[in-house]
């Protein structure tokens, strides 16, 4: 029998994620799991806590809070941009997500919450911040 999940574990699963009773993401529906590995930022870490010591076989769903889901919402990352920084030819609407390159390499998203002459207003916080959320998994496989 395989150990339970634990950090590092290449996990395989199917899993659903609903907000609001909206279904966000849901392999189970298309029948193609899917497989990461714990712990390197492929699935929110507050999902991942969640799977530790979990086997194949198990099957669980939890109701979470904003804060125990994607945490809440925080102002501190809306930021008004200068709408100079985004390509003149690009098409920007409100409710776009879009990547933005960082200084060290790495990229962040963002959606644009306003668009303005001047300024792009872009909101850095996760899509679901603020919402509770539904998780469901089940577990197919542990290596």
């Amino acid at each position: 029998m395989s150990d339970g999940i634990r950090p590092g574990a290449r996990v395989t699963l199917h899993y659903r994620l609903a907000c609001a009773g909206e279904d966000i993401v849901d392999t189970f529906a298309d029948d193609e799991p899917e497989t990461f590995s714990l712990g390197r930022g492929e699935m929110d870490g507050r999902l991942e806590i969640l799977l530790l010591d979990l086997r194949p076989g198990d099957h669980r769903s939890w109701q979470l809070d904003a804060r125990e889901a994607f945490g809440l919402h925080d102002p501190a990352l809306v930021h008004a941009l200068p709408r100079a920084d985004f390509p003149p030819q690009s098409e920007l609407c409100e409710g776009l997500q879009m990547a933005f390159d960082l200084p060290n390499g790495q990229s962040m998203h963002g959606i644009l919450r306003a668009i303005g002459d001047e300024t792009v207003t872009v909101d850095f916080n996760h899509p679901l911040a603020g919402l509770p959320v539904e998780f469901e998994v089940k577990i197919l496989a542990v290596e």
